[in-house]
């Protein structure tokens, strides 16, 4: 079953992009540069279980927020396949680029944001939770995890994918759309478990724990009060057992909580929709409570002060970059999350 929604027709009526994009995908900021839009495109098929979009873009920025997510939510994941151009994906802390055959596994159930300065097509595979465990027993553990086009069997799931959104276009039957979409799960947890196995991991509990601890945090980061002893106590966790599930990451938890929160601010500052909003608004926003301790951590991150940061940046860029930071296989297993 398709949904396609024509754009301009959608747009002469009032709707904006973000409201195509909630209505066919799922609650999110969707921000354009300039008003370049015109050629864009959303497409929806389903393919079995699967919520097959296919995404054609001029630059753009989509940032889902803790506010867009319901607890009601039924809880799904989100291949994201590159199909052209360049686009940075955030999650859990995790910063990677994403280029051409590439492929990468976003949680829905936690704040991201995809996005591009440059036109862009990508295919995204919307998959419930329950379905991708049969195939992926701890897909929590992939997420922000990038899988390189050069890898193992990317490619070819990445071509599968492409031809799939071909035929979907063109017309399939149910029968075998329900078929394609149980062997396109298989080969792509195929290239999870085959990256896993390789590599190695530590222990499920081990892993699945510091999976929640992360996800809290990320749930928590505006709070003032998130602090290790204020994870632990809503977590019923020690504080040694909490220190001891990051102790692989060469990264304490208040040094984590740090990093997002500068991140996160970062992200605002050449955010022209947060453009009316002082550097000390935005620091307080996102749980800094001291503005010197802000500006003082801010220039010992990024190497410049907040204010340089947002001037430079956003005479540099018309869509808000994320930080160009990939993680090696190496550091995949030792985060985890």
């Amino acid at each position: 079953m398709s949904r396609d929604i024509n754009w301009p027709a959608f747009k002469e009526r009032g709707g904006s992009w973000s409201n195509l994009f909630s209505l066919k995908v799922e609650p999110a900021e969707v921000s354009h540069a300039g008003s370049r839009n015109d050629d864009s495109e959303i497409r929806v098929d389903d393919l079995g279980p699967i919520r097959f979009v296919q995404l054609a873009s001029s630059p753009l920025l989509i940032r889902r927020t803790e506010t867009d997510i319901a607890t009601n939510d039924e809880r799904c994941f989100t291949f994201l396949l590159q199909v052209s151009g360049a686009a940075q994906f955030q999650q859990y802390g995790h910063q990677i680029v994403l280029g051409p055959g590439d492929i990468s596994l976003c949680d829905n159930g936690a704040p991201y944001s995809y996005g591009s300065d440059e036109p862009i097509e990508a295919i995204m595979l919307r998959v419930p939770g329950e379905v991708l465990r049969e195939s992926l027993p701890s897909p929590h553990e992939c997420c922000g995890r990038q899988l390189g086009s050069g890898h193992d069997l990317v490619s070819t799931a990445a071509a599968m994918t492409r031809s799939l959104g071909e035929q979907l276009r063109a017309g399939l039957n149910e029968e075998c759309r329900q078929r394609a979409a149980q062997h396109l799960l298989a080969i792509i947890s195929s290239c999870y478990v085959a990256s896993c196995d390789r590599l190695g991991s530590r222990s499920s509990v081990m892993t699945g724990r510091h999976w929640r601890v992360r996800r809290f945090i990320e749930q928590n980061l505006r709070d003032p009060e998130l602090s290790p002893a204020m994870i632990a106590s809503h977590l019923k966790l020690s504080s040694r057992y909490l220190r001891m599930i990051f102790a692989a990451n060469n990264e304490s938890i208040s040094a984590y909580v740090l990093r997002r929160r500068l991140e996160e601010c970062a992200a605002r500052l050449v955010d022209p929709r947060w453009g009316g909003h002082s550097i000390t608004e935005i620091a307080f926003s996102w749980g800094f409570n001291s503005a010197p301790h802000f500006t003082r951590s801010f220039r010992e991150h990024f190497k410049q002060s907040p204010r340089d940061y947002r001037q430079r940046r956003s005479t540099n860029s018309s869509v808000p970059p994320l930080a160009k930071r990939e993680h090696s296989d190496e550091a995949f297993v030792a985060e985890a999350a």
